[in-house]
């Protein structure tokens, strides 16, 4: 997963054929992230894998290999494309429109 490390995007491909940057970051505004559960996760009783963060509104939700799933249902509900590592020391994140790390 590659850390991000700065907010200039570009159209240009990335060094050695990378894909190009996401320009979906630049959406992001920097948002207070939400209590450390799944509420969807809590609701059903169900236990997640990992916790991940809305980078649009903080919204916080469990991960695509937990068995809600509920950060992809918030994108599908609401549009908004990155999530990233709930937990600050990571840095990867990942954009649901292309489908891959940004």
């Amino acid at each position: 997963m590659t850390p991000i490390t700065d907010g200039m995007e570009t159209a240009r491909a990335g060094l050695n054929g990378q894909a190009p940057r996401c320009e979906h970051l630049g959406m992001s505004p920097s948002v207070e992230r939400g209590p450390p559960e799944c509420a969807g996760c809590l609701a059903l009783g169900l236990h997640w894998k990992r916790l991940l963060t809305c980078l649009s509104c903080g919204w916080v939700a469990c991960s695509d290999d937990s068995p809600g799933g509920h950060a992809k249902e918030h994108y599908r509900e609401t549009d908004h494309p990155v999530v990233g590592a709930l937990e600050p020391e990571q840095a990867w994140r990942w954009c649901y429109i292309h489908g891959r790390a940004v």
